[in-house]
């Protein structure tokens, strides 16, 4: 969904609610289900909705409040405190952080379409 100004500014004021949603499935089904489960829910809803076309939006303003969702998730996944560091976690849970997420992404699309890209001499 792009806005009248060509940017993606509608679309992720209503994909942020959806990531605090599934902030709040992990937090309600953490004293229930194992890790391994609460990272499938995070790899299949939280990571596929920040995975849409993240080459788009990723350098966007929105992008900081999304990493905070995305840290947000991992200390729960873990069940540590709002202050502890989520670098660590991240290697553990095998989850990229946005902005890695976001470069991974643009090196994927180059290297998929170089043939649409001129190359300097």
């Amino acid at each position: 969904m792009i806005d009248n100004t060509r940017t993606w500014n509608s679309h992720l004021e209503t994909f942020i609610p959806k990531l605090s949603v599934a902030c709040f499935v992990v937090k309600a089904f953490k004293p229930l289900a194992t890790q391994d489960t609460l990272k499938m829910v995070y790899h299949f809803y939280f990571h596929s909705l920040i995975n849409y076309v993240i080459i788009v939006w990723g350098n966007s303003s929105y992008s900081n409040s999304i990493f905070k969702l995305q840290k947000r998730i991992t200390r729960i996944i873990e069940g540590i405190g709002i202050r502890d560091s989520c670098r660590e976690l991240c290697k553990i849970l095998n989850i990229l952080p946005l902005i890695s997420q976001y470069i991974f992404s643009l090196v994927l699309f180059v290297a998929n379409n170089k043939n649409h890209f001129r190359m300097n001499s």
